[in-house]
């Protein structure tokens, strides 16, 4: 069984930054991608930023230059790296990972993290 557990969401005024994290474990045989996706209210679910194997990452061209992404190999965790936020970033960030187990290769997501920004 796999978990993901997610942190780092909150309320930022425009300008500010956070940090969001998310850690898989379980029975985990490999780790294809790790990224993040966010759903605005009344908005279809869009993809902010990704880390494939050999550390290639994606980006929305409206997080470019502001938002980076990580891997900690070791502990199974992405990270979220927000700057300069503005009130458009404004939406739950959801982790997703493609990852192998004994039985198969599936997406894993996680609950959800609300990211507010003011202005």
């Amino acid at each position: 069984q796999v978990q993901l557990v997610e942190s780092g969401g909150g309320l930022v005024q425009a300008g500010g930054s956070l940090r969001l994290s998310c850690t898989a474990s379980g029975s985990i045989f490999s780790i294809y991608s790790m990224g993040w996706y966010r759903q605005a209210p009344g908005k279809q679910r869009e993809l902010v930023a990704n880390i494939i194997s050999g550390g290639i990452t994606n980006y929305a061209d409206s997080v470019k230059g502001r938002f980076t992404i990580s891997r900690d190999n070791a502990k199974n965790t992405v990270y979220l790296q927000m700057n300069s936020l503005k009130p458009e970033d404004t939406a739950v960030y959801y982790c997703k990972v493609v990852l192998g187990t004994r039985a198969r290769v599936a997406d894993y997501w996680g609950q959800g993290t609300q990211v507010t920004v003011s202005s």
